[in-house]
């Protein structure tokens, strides 16, 4: 088991609070995630990605509906198609399956349909919302038990920025929305990813109240831990977190091909009201 003060300074970038409580393999894991991006050849084991979705079918559901799904691809061509609409992230294709983790509420349509009830819910962002919380929660899940087998994944959230052409590929009916992509297989043990640090408890944690005001000081200290973090990793980046956070922000260039995302939805059965 790796050494808990030593998992917590990766995380932070220094130690945010007293430890010394019961440890085990779970938390060591999870306090240990970091996103591998090259990956084996080596195919999973049978059963492995069964696995990864019992696990993620065993995350919560809001009111038992069950509203997500997963594509997995791991056909050469298909991948090379969804690498194309990822910007061109190698671990796409690299990895030997990639999932495909999708809103679901075509499958409630569709039962209604069947029952000659009619749907008109999914026309509210509640369900959308709803949906796109259980596939995150699901996912995460997976990961998780993905992880703790000696696997490796990242999430790839890309595939938004070409929404309409990943649903023609995966052959999405409507009310079903991709939400993101995640790449799983075994870890390239020449690549060595690094746990990257997080914003400082601080910043994230709020007792009883939400006070953004407090959050400065916490922030200015992990603008100093991440530029450290990129002179140790010998990355030639410019600024800090809060410059690049900003920058994100400022203009519509890091939106891309989401920032027609509302249109995309309506294309796809969601009124959104």
């Amino acid at each position: 088991m790796n050494n808990p003060h030593e998992l917590l300074r990766s995380r932070y970038g220094e130690i945010p609070f007293d430890y010394n409580i019961p440890w085990n393999d779970s938390i060591e894991s999870i306090l240990s995630h970091r996103s591998v991006r090259s990956y084996l050849s080596d195919t999973l084991p049978p059963g492995i990605l069964e696995l990864l979705v019992a696990a993620a079918q065993s995350a919560p559901s809001s009111a038992n509906m069950q509203t997500w799904s997963v594509v997995a691809v791991e056909d050469a061509e298909r991948k090379e198609e969804l690498y194309k609409l990822a910007n061109n992230q190698l671990h796409v294709k690299q990895a030997p399956v990639f999932l495909v983790w999708l809103a679901d509420l075509g499958r409630l349509a569709h039962m209604a349909d069947c029952l000659g009830l009619p749907h008109v819910a999914l026309d509210y962002i509640e369900l959308l919302i709803k949906a796109v919380v259980d596939a995150s929660v699901a996912a995460q899940n997976a990961i998780v038990v993905a992880e703790s087998l000696g696997l490796g994944a990242i999430y790839i959230g890309a595939i938004r920025k070409n929404t309409q052409e990943v649903a023609t590929l995966l052959n999405l009916p409507p009310f079903v929305f991709p939400v993101f992509g995640m790449c799983v297989g075994f870890p390239n043990p020449e690549v060595k990813p690094v746990v990257k640090p997080r914003l400082p408890q601080p910043t994230v944690l709020h007792r009883e109240t939400y006070k953004l005001g407090e959050q400065e000081d916490a922030i200015t200290r992990y603008n100093e831990i991440m530029k450290q973090f990129y002179t140790e990793q010998k990355m030639n980046v410019a600024g800090d977190w809060s410059e690049h956070s900003a920058e994100r922000i400022a203009t519509l260039d890091y939106l891309k091909g989401c920032k027609n995302l509302r249109e995309t939805l309506n294309n796809f059965g969601f009124k959104l009201l």
